[in-house]
């Protein structure tokens, strides 16, 4: 088997519902993952969306996730620190924590959510860069999935 991510709130490669974005409460939806594999010691996530029109934008990193967690709830905290030691760092509004899909009107948009299964604790402090997390994973990624949702604003 291999690594797998879902969200409870959308299916791979559907329409996000409101309430995650900036049109709604701009709450994290909730993950589920399975299948780590052997040596799994914790684990990260990214999300991003490549569609941005000044390169990608990145909504969410998180990491320092243990490996014996498989989900991430509905709303997770917009916090430097939460429950278990999960750190979260600087999305690309220069805030910590989840920061839902705001397109401007037009195109739809895909927003990728990014597990990865490391084989280490990584050493990094909270409100890190996504630049910070992917130097930080180099060498120790045992295995990535990845689900993806879509997001369109019409006004």
């Amino acid at each position: 088997m291999a690594l797998t991510i879902t969200s409870r709130a959308f299916k791979n490669g559907d329409v996000i519902p409101t309430r995650h974005t900036c049109d709604g409460e701009d709450i994290s939806p909730a993950l589920v993952w399975s299948d780590a594999p052997p040596g799994t010691k914790s684990f990260a996530l990214i999300c991003d969306d490549p569609d941005a029109p000044m390169g990608t934008w990145t909504h969410w990193v998180i990491y320092g996730i243990s490996a014996g967690q498989a989900d991430l709830r509905e709303a997770f905290p917009k916090t430097d620190t939460a429950e278990g030691g999960i750190r979260q760092g600087l999305n690309s509004g220069r805030k910590v924590g989840y920061n839902g899909p705001c397109p401007p009107p037009g195109k739809p948009h895909r927003y990728f959510f990014k597990i990865y299964a490391l084989d280490a604790e990584l050493g990094l402090q909270a409100r890190a860069g996504k630049g910070d997390l992917l130097k930080a994973m180099e060498g120790h990624i045992l295995a990535q999935a990845d689900t993806h949702g879509v997001y369109q604003r019409r006004r």
